[in-house]
């Protein structure tokens, strides 16, 4: 197995070296660096291209929502094929914070009080290109959503759920190539952040299967990764 490079960006140093500390010391992590600020992280992340970067949202000169966005549209004004992928570390449990987070672009989501464990997963998961979303801020999109849009309701029809959605195309989408009820369990699955094989046990399919009813899933939905279609099915009231 590969390692993946990982670069951390946190302001409180007792936090940062507790967490380099940890990743040093596993054989699948190659730790390419630090920095306090945002200032210092862009030009870290410029420098190291790191596979993956934690970011900290609460840093000093400018937030790590901030953080990310600017470094998302460098990126995606770059033409290198090689991205590096955020994976936002959060105390802020509020509405606005992690809605925040999503639209900047990250890619995985995980509160401060992840046990070390799920901090590695959560890694190798976003390194491999998916996105692991913490239960607790998935709870809270779910929260937001429901209030903001509280029109919006899933469909369960037979064995398939259609979703009432805003868009009038993306509802016609849904209504024309509606989600199984397996494909909605493996969505749920996504949401609360569990990766391919922990959904194949929990599911107990392989991770073939799995991969399958993604694949079906990000086709269905019009979306390009897991974090898009997690957050389309959470603000459409399609999971809960």
């Amino acid at each position: 197995m590969s390692t993946i490079r990982v670069a951390l960006i946190e302001d409180h140093d007792l936090t940062r070296v507790g967490i380099r500390t940890a990743l040093q010391q596993r054989s699948e992590i190659e730790f390419v660096g630090e920095a306090a600020n945002a200032a210092d992280g862009l030009k870290l992340l410029e420098s190291a291209k790191p596979n993956v970067a934690i970011v900290d949202i609460g840093l000093p000169d400018m937030d790590g929502i901030e953080l990310t966005r600017q470094f998302k549209e460098s990126q995606a004004a770059s033409e290198e094929g090689s991205l590096t992928k955020i994976l936002v570390l959060t105390l802020q449990d509020n509405e606005e914070a992690v809605m925040a987070a999503f639209a900047a672009g990250a890619d995985s989501y995980c509160m401060k009080n992840i046990s070390f464990d799920n901090l590695l997963e959560a890694l190798q998961v976003t390194n491999d290109g998916n996105a692991w979303i913490d239960p607790a801020i998935a709870r809270i999109v779910l929260k937001q959503s429901k209030t903001n849009q509280a029109g919006a309701a899933a469909v369960i029809e037979s064995k398939t759920v259609t979703i009432n959605a805003t868009e009038p195309e993306y509802s016609q989408l849904i209504e024309a190539y509606p989600l199984t009820e397996r494909e909605l369990e493996v969505l749920q699955l996504i949401v609360e952040g569990c990766s391919n094989a922990a959904i194949a046990e929990k599911l107990y399919i392989t991770v073939g299967t799995v991969k399958t009813h993604v694949r079906n899933i990000l086709n269905k939905l019009c979306a390009d990764d897991r974090t898009q279609a997690a957050v389309r099915a959470l603000r459409s009231g399609l999971v809960g």
